[in-house]
C-alpha cells in the first residue's frame, strides 16, 4: 500500500502544509464549480472564483506560469459570466443555453490563436521554454481560454473544449507533481461529459415551441 501512496503523493512530502491545505480547498471548490455549471446554477461563479484565486497564488509560488494565467483568466471570465448568467432576456427568463453562431466560431478561433501567441510571448519573456510541458501548457491554455469564454456565454460547445482540455490535463498535472489537481481534472472530465448531455436537454427544451 505504501508504494502506491508514494507513487501518487510522494511529491507532497516536500510541500509546505499550508500549500497542501490550500490545494485541497481549491480542488473542492473547483469541483463544486464544475458541478454547478452542469446544473446551470449561478453558484458556478462564486465557487469558481474562490478556487481560481487560490490556484493563482499556488501556481505563482510553484512557478507554473501558464497554469497561473489560465486561472487568472478564469477569475476575470467568472465575473463576466456571473453577469451574463443573471441577465434576463425578458421579464421572466434568464440567458438560455444556445449553440455557437458562425461569427462566434470565428471569435473562438481568433481567441485560440491569440492565446497561443500571448502565452508564447510570455513564456519567452520569462524563459519558460525549458521543458516539453511548456508546449502542452500553451495548447491547453488556449483550449481553456475558449472554453471559459463559451461557458460564460452559455454556449453548449464549451463542454467539448473542457473535455479535451481536461483529458490532456490529467496526465500533465500528475507529471508536474500535482496529484490532487490531476485527480480534480479527472473528475472534471467525467462531469463535463454529463454536463454536455444535461445542457443538451436544456437546449432542446429551449428550442421547443411554446
Amino acid at each position: 500500500m505504501q508504494p502506491i501512496f508514494d507513487f501518487f503523493f510522494a511529491q507532497y512530502y516536500e510541500y509546505r502544509t499550508l500549500f497542501i491545505v490550500l490545494e485541497i480547498i481549491a480542488v473542492i471548490f473547483g469541483f463544486l464549480s464544475v458541478w454547478y455549471s452542469k446544473q446551470e446554477n449561478i453558484l458556478v461563479y462564486p465557487t469558481g472564483i474562490i478556487s481560481t484565486l487560490i490556484f493563482v497564488y499556488l501556481l505563482w509560488q510553484w512557478g507554473l506560469l501558464g497554469d497561473m494565467m489560465i486561472n487568472a483568466y478564469y477569475f476575470s471570465m467568472s465575473i463576466y459570466g456571473w453577469y451574463v448568467w443573471t441577465r434576463k432576456v425578458d421579464a421572466v427568463h434568464f440567458t438560455p443555453v444556445t449553440t455557437m453562431t458562425k461569427k462566434e466560431h470565428i471569435y473562438a478561433s481568433l481567441l485560440f490563436l491569440g492565446t497561443l501567441l500571448f502565452v508564447y510571448i510570455v513564456y519567452a519573456l520569462f524563459d519558460k521554454w525549458t521543458d516539453w510541458t511548456a508546449y502542452v501548457d500553451t495548447f491547453t491554455t488556449a483550449i481553456f481560454f475558449v472554453g471559459m469564454w463559451l461557458m460564460a456565454c452559455k454556449k453548449i460547445e464549451n463542454w467539448i473544449y473542457w473535455i479535451i482540455g481536461d483529458l490532456i490535463s490529467v496526465p500533465l498535472y500528475f507529471y508536474k507533481g500535482l496529484s490532487l489537481t490531476s485527480f480534480q481534472y479527472l473528475l472534471f472530465t467525467i462531469i463535463a461529459i454529463f454536463g454536455y448531455f444535461a445542457w443538451k436537454k436544456s437546449l432542446n427544451r429551449n428550442l421547443q415551441p411554446a
